[in-house]
C-alpha cells in the first residue's frame, strides 16, 4: 500500500505516492473537485456547486432524510419518496407532528422499517430538544435515534461543511482501489476511513464527499470501471496493475440458514385482506402482517408439513394450500413460506386485525416479505 506524505493530510496535494508496485501520482480532492462541477448528478435533495457558489446552503433536513431513505435503497427507488415526503411534510416540525402509522404507510417500499420509525423518532427529538434545529457536527449528530457513524458524517459534511470522512460502499470501493488495500472486509473498513479522511479537504469537504459517491455511482463501478475518464486515472493504484475489480477484497460469505413457515391469507367475498400487527419485539416489530407460523429453523423445519401449519393457523377456518412457495433473505437467514389461502364470511376472523380493501392493500405499510405473500400468484 502506498504511504501519504503529504504535510496536512486535509488537503492532501502532494505530487508522488510510493505505490505497492511502485511510483503513482497521489490522489488530489482538487481533481475530484474539478471533475464533479462538470459532471455532478442532479438530485432533488442537492444543493449543486453553482447554487452552492452563489451563496445557497443545503437544507439540513432534506440531506437528513435523504440518507436515511437511501440507507440499503438505491438512488433511483428514493427519488419520488424523498419528493412526496416533503410534499406532505416540507419540515421536521411537520414530520415531528406527523402520526406514525402514517409515515409507515408513506414509507411502503423502501423496506427496513425500523428506519421510518426512527425517522420519525428522531424529528420529534430535535424539535423537542434541538428547537427544530439540526446539530452541525458529526459528534452530536450521531446522538440522534437512527443516525450511526455514516449517516452523521454524511450530514456533517453535506449540511455543515464539517470536514470529516464519509464512508459509504461506493467509497470503500474507490478508496480500496486507489491505494490498492489488501485487507478484506470488514477489517479494510478502518484503513479505508482513515485514508478518507486524509483525502477529504478542508475546502468544500461536503461536495468531495458528494463527488466519491458520484464517480463510485458512474465511473468506479464495481466491474468493468471506466478508468480513462476517472479523474485519479494515473493515482490509482489498482489501475497501475490492472487489477481494479479485485477491490476491494470481500471475506468468504458465510452460508445463511434457512427458516420455514407458513402464511395464511384470509379474505372476505369482497376481496378485502385480513391483517395484524406482528408483536412489538423481534424481527419486524409492531409491522403490519398476514397472520403466520413460527418460522423454524429448517433442520427442525424438514418437518413442517400441512398438519403442523395448520395447527397454527387461525381456528375455524378452512385453508387451502397453495403451489409453491414465498422465499426471502434476511440479513441473517433465508425464509421459505407454504402460502394458506382461505375466504371468511365472519366480521373479524381473529380477535385483533383489521379488513384491508383490495384498493387500500397497496398502501399498508407491509413489509417486503409480507408484501410478496400478498402478491403471491403459483
Amino acid at each position: 500500500m502506498g504511504s501519504n506524505k503529504t504535510g496536512d493530510p486535509k488537503v492532501n496535494d502532494s505530487t508522488a505516492l510510493q505505490g505497492a508496485s511502485g511510483i503513482v501520482n497521489a490522489p488530489k480532492a482538487s481533481a475530484l473537485l474539478l471533475w464533479y462541477d462538470r459532471h455532478h448528478r442532479t438530485l432533488p435533495w442537492r444543493t449543486s456547486p453553482a447554487d452552492a457558489a452563489v451563496g445557497v446552503l443545503p437544507d439540513p433536513y432534506h440531506v437528513w432524510l435523504s440518507e436515511i431513505m437511501l440507507q440499503q435503497t438505491t438512488v433511483g427507488a428514493v427519488k419520488d419518496y424523498f419528493t412526496a415526503f416533503l410534499t406532505r411534510w416540507p419540515t421536521v416540525d411537520a414530520l415531528a407532528a406527523a402520526d406514525e402509522e402514517d409515515i409507515l404507510k408513506a414509507w411502503a417500499g423502501l423496506g427496513y422499517y425500523s428506519r421510518a420509525r426512527n425517522l420519525h423518532k428522531c424529528a420529534r427529538t430535535i424539535v423537542a430538544n434541538h428547537d427544530g434545529h439540526f446539530p452541525d457536527n458529526a459528534i452530536a449528530l450521531k446522538t440522534l435515534p437512527g443516525i450511526g457513524d455514516y449517516t452523521a458524517a454524511a450530514i456533517a459534511a453535506i449540511a455543515f461543511d464539517e470536514p470529516v470522512a464519509v464512508v459509504d460502499g461506493n467509497i470503500e470501493r474507490i478508496i480500496a482501489r486507489l491505494y490498492r488495500i489488501d485487507e478484506p472486509l470488514p477489517a479494510a473498513k478502518k484503513p479505508i476511513k482513515d485514508r478518507m479522511a486524509q483525502l477529504t479537504p478542508a475546502h468544500r469537504p461536503g461536495d468531495f464527499a458528494q463527488a466519491m459517491m458520484d464517480l463510485g455511482a458512474s465511473l468506479c463501478s464495481p466491474k468493468r470501471p471506466a478508468c480513462s475518464l476517472c479523474p485519479y486515472s494515473g493515482a490509482c493504484e489498482a489501475e497501475m496493475v490492472g487489477d481494479m475489480e479485485r477491490y476491494p477484497v470481500k471475506a468468504p460469505k458465510k452460508d445463511k440458514p434457512v427458516r420455514r413457515g407458513a402464511a395464511f391469507l384470509i379474505r372476505r367475498p369482497d376481496g378485502a385482506l385480513w391483517l395484524q400487527k406482528r408483536p412489538d419485539t423481534g424481527l419486524l416489530a409492531s409491522m403490519t402482517a398476514v397472520p403466520t407460523t413460527d418460522w423454524f429453523d429448517k433442520k427442525e423445519g424438514e418437518q413442517f408439513d400441512p398438519e403442523t401449519a395448520l395447527a397454527a393457523a387461525p381456528a375455524g377456518l378452512h385453508f387451502h394450500k397453495k403451489s409453491g412457495q414465498v422465499t426471502h433473505t434476511f440479513t441473517h437467514f433465508h425464509l421459505e413460506l407454504d402460502i394458506y389461502e382461505t375466504t371468511c364470511e365472519v366480521q373479524a376472523p381473529l380477535a385483533q386485525g383489521w379488513w384491508s380493501p383490495p384498493d387500500q392493500i397497496r398502501g399498508e405499510a407491509l413489509p417486503t416479505v409480507f408484501r410478496k405473500v400478498v402478491e403471491f400468484t403459483p
